[in-house]
């Protein structure tokens, strides 16, 4: 799971322009903002190790497990681990808000559980890892189209160069796989799924930012596993072949543990470290994330096996380029 960095946080500290009381007195500048210290830099490192590790433990238990099983298995296993902390914070919550945490939950996690795992069947890791970076786009474009979010010109560049650069991925770049013919580059259109996935976290985090603030990361998230958990875990153990494999197919409990780890630490762990990054550091800051999560997922790929070629990195490009544009961007 991509992290959850808002779109249109100011680039620095905002000021406000004070005219001077008389024409001798100099200017107010604001002090700039404290560098991040070392223990910030740590998590941002930690952090951005963690999730750019998620496509190839993708990869790793869809060798045994289908996307389905994968999905259900991903959301089943992180539902359980923070079940504690739902039950304590069930009660506490207004139940007006159950909805949207159900909303949150279905478009933001378990959706793109299923729609990542689909598109890795077909897609290089790395390549998924690139494309996660588009929700820092859709969170932009939802927020404007369905919450009233205000759009500027260098944001609509920032969407336009996110979706141009996936184009270049997608259709000139192949799938990265190099098992696959040609390239792989009819199973790029794979990443399409990605995509959607994306947009689905772009509306989780619109959700959570305007109908369900107030709430603490961990309350939040455990509530939303709470909400879909239940069925992705009846679905998993009544309507797949999870608990045949499991005790049949050789190689079936690796593959169970890599998903296993990234539900732990994709979830529960990254959630606890973000929120430790933002209070030492900034938003903006954290938001840095999103530019080494590529680089670890592609580099996790290439020792893999996987493809790299001129477009990929032009297509990678171009979508860091504008959302480097959305986070700067007043």
């Amino acid at each position: 799971m991509l992290p959850p960095t808002l779109p249109g946080h100011p680039a620095g500290p905002a000021a406000d322009v004070i005219p001077p009381a008389v024409s001798a007195a100099p200017e107010v500048v604001p002090a700039p903002a404290p560098a991040p210290p070392a223990s910030a830099w740590g998590l941002l490192v930690v952090l951005s190790l963690i999730w750019g590790t998620s496509f190839i433990l993708m990869k790793k238990g869809l060798v045994v497990f289908s996307a389905l099983e994968l999905g259900a298995t991903r959301v089943s296993v992180a539902a359980l681990l923070l079940l504690p902390f739902a039950l304590r914070e069930i009660g506490r919550v207004e139940r007006s808000r159950l909805k949207w945490l159900a909303l949150s939950g279905t478009v933001g996690t378990l959706l793109p559980a299923f729609l990542f795992a689909y598109a890795e069947t077909r897609l290089a890791s790395g390549l998924a890892g690139v494309l996660n970076a588009l929700t820092a786009v859709f969170a932009l474009l939802v927020g404007a189209l369905l919450f009233g979010q205000r759009l500027t010109g260098l944001r609509v560049l920032g969407i336009a160069l996110g979706l141009l650069g996936t184009v270049v991925l997608m259709l000139l770049g192949g799938s990265g796989d190099a098992a696959t013919p040609a390239g792989g580059a009819g199973n790029a259109w794979y990443g399409g799924y990605i995509v959607l996935a994306t947009i689905g976290y772009g509306l989780s985090v619109n959700v959570i930012k305007y109908r369900l603030h107030g709430l603490t990361p961990v309350a939040v998230t455990s509530l939303l596993l709470f909400l879909i958990g239940g069925p992705a875990l009846a679905y998993l153990l009544l309507g797949t072949g999870f608990i045949h494999k499991l005790a049949t197919v050789p190689g079936a409990w690796p593959a169970f543990g890599y998903i296993a780890l990234l539900a732990t630490m994709s979830t529960a762990v990254a959630t606890v470290l973000f929120n430790m990054l933002i209070q030492r550091s900034t938003t903006l800051f954290a938001s840095s994330s999103t530019y080494l999560i590529p680089i670890v997922a592609l580099a996790l790929g290439a020792l893999d096996g996987e493809a790299f070629n001129l477009w990929h990195a032009a297509g990678m490009a171009i979508i860091l380029g504008g959302v480097f544009i959305i986070h700067r961007a007043r």
